[in-house]
């Protein structure tokens, strides 16, 4: 065939060219997503040892999963104080998922919460631990609160410290798989004051606590501990009311719990995740 003689057919030419396209995007493999989740732990406030829990809880989740933190630390042990990062209002910029374990429960200015709820009404993930469920009782309190409808759960209160039995009633869970009951030292069981989890909300343990009243008598108490959460229709919000002494954040199977719960609320409870961090710390946490 001399150059003259050459004549391209643009249609068929264009077609295949599509095919062959269409055929490498159906045979590319997927993207490896195995960054570290970036995670950010506010904490601090009244009645716990923060001081110690907040490297518990990122030394002991950073050693079963990629998890790399920026941590706001407030010292203050008052029930009032508000932890200095929510001063910002872009103050979640930048990560993939908060960890609440402040204890603030008279921080009650609407605006203050709204501000502090804002970046996960628009879908980012939460978790919430023990002391995390009592606090922002704003108008409303105790049967419903804008912090109730973003934990699943209203809680107002406790019993003594005394021993929980940990049941799993959600075993199907990829939180929970593969997990099993337990007993912890002496906590306190969080009630779930309205009798129920909100109907956004997805039970997966229970505790069960024995004691003995002041007259001497046996009394038994049984809470929802562990549960999921659909906040604002998409947002993953994961939360348990155990963690209040430092054994219990220290013990294997709460970071267990705690690790899985947080990998699932960012949709990365995958082999690539579920493997220790090559450092703590991020880098660099402000965005």
């Amino acid at each position: 065939m001399t150059p003259s003689s050459f004549r391209p057919r643009p249609a068929v030419t264009l077609a295949a060219l599509t095919a062959a396209l269409i055929g490498l995007v159906g045979t590319s493999p997927a993207v490896d997503d195995t960054a570290p989740v970036r995670a950010l732990l506010v904490i601090g406030g009244c009645c716990h040892d923060y001081k110690k829990q907040q490297d518990l809880l990122m030394k002991g989740i950073s050693a079963r999963a990629n998890v790399q933190w920026a941590v706001s630390y407030d010292p203050d042990t008052g029930t009032k104080h508000l932890n200095p990062i929510y001063a910002k209002d872009d103050w979640a910029k930048g990560f993939d998922v908060v960890l609440h374990d402040e204890c603030s429960s008279d921080v009650k200015d609407i605006e203050v919460v709204d501000r502090i709820l804002k970046p996960h009404r628009d879908g980012l993930p939460g978790v919430i631990v023990h002391c995390g469920m009592h606090c922002y009782r704003t108008e409303g309190f105790p049967k419903k609160t804008p912090w109730f409808e973003f934990t699943g759960l209203a809680s107002t209160g406790h019993g003594p410290q005394a021993p929980i039995e940990i049941n799993y009633v959600d075993q199907e869970s990829p939180i929970t798989k593969g997990l099993s009951g337990w007993k912890t030292i002496n906590e306190e069981l969080y009630n779930n004051s309205a009798g129920k989890l909100l109907e956004t909300a997805q039970p997966l343990a229970r505790g069960k606590q024995v004691f003995k009243t002041k007259d001497g008598k046996e009394r038994v108490e049984e809470h929802v501990v562990a549960w999921t959460n659909t906040y604002n229709g998409k947002t993953k919000v994961f939360a348990t009311t155990l963690g209040h002494n430092n054994d219990t954040v220290a013990d294997d199977r709460y970071l267990a719990l705690v690790t899985r719960g947080l990998l699932w609320s960012v949709g990365k409870l995958d082999p690539a995740h579920l493997t220790p961090a090559k450092k703590v710390m991020l880098d660099d946490p402000a965005k």
